[in-house]
């Protein structure tokens, strides 16, 4: 008996060691995960640097938005910002990132920059936008500074005129949780000089504001 159960089983073996029918799937079943990993991990990358390149661009469009306030007044008396402008501007660009929910995870501060009768830059008035607990890094209306912007490109207003600085917190949204990155918060800085003449001594006019800082 034992004999006989000798060679089938080396036959047997002689058949498995010959069968490749298997090869393929098991190296699949393999690199399926590493696969899919890389995958998900491009995925992630590729929408993280959308929605940061969406959120410079809001940056950009408040500032430049901003500072053509009063563009469109044809009167002979020089043109104020209102508070009905300033929420053009906010909702313009809270819809502009309605695709990443930027109004809850995000924050939009507009500030004014200007020169005081003391000769000193400051933010004349700041409103924002979005539901993100978080504040300029300038400071808030009233501050006296040197200017804004990082070492190396400090902006400054000049006389009679004004600068609209934007300031944009985005609290990053991963799409596969914490799986690849942790909740980065985003930040973009732009800046527009104004384009027209602007009463720039009255600040904001005008009632129904909906930009409050506090």
């Amino acid at each position: 008996m034992k004999r006989m159960l000798v060679p089938r089983l080396r036959r047997v073996m002689r058949r498995l060691r010959r069968d490749c029918s298997g090869v393929s799937l098991m190296e699949f079943a393999l690199m399926l995960p590493i696969m899919l990993t890389l995958g998900l991990y491009g995925t992630e990358l590729a929408y993280m640097a959308m929605v940061k390149m969406e959120v410079s661009q809001i940056a950009t469009s408040v500032a430049d938005n901003a500072s053509r306030l009063g563009q469109t007044d044809n009167t002979a008396v020089t043109p104020t910002v209102t508070e009905t402008q300033i929420n053009s501007v906010m909702s313009g660009a809270v819809m502009q990132g309605s695709s990443f929910n930027f109004s809850g995870n995000g924050r939009i501060i507009l500030s004014s920059l200007e020169i005081n009768s003391s000769n000193q830059q400051y933010i004349h008035w700041q409103r924002c936008r979005g539901s993100l607990a978080r504040s300029s890094a300038y400071g808030a209306a009233g501050t006296t500074l040197t200017g804004m912007g990082k070492t190396g490109h400090v902006i400054t207003a000049t006389t009679n005129s004004a600068v609209m600085y934007v300031e944009v917190y985005y609290a990053y949204q991963p799409l596969f949780g914490t799986m690849f990155v942790q909740n980065p918060v985003f930040y973009q800085e732009a800046a527009f000089l104004i384009r027209d003449s602007r009463n720039i001594a009255a600040g904001v006019t005008g009632t129904g504001g909906q930009s409050a800082c506090s």
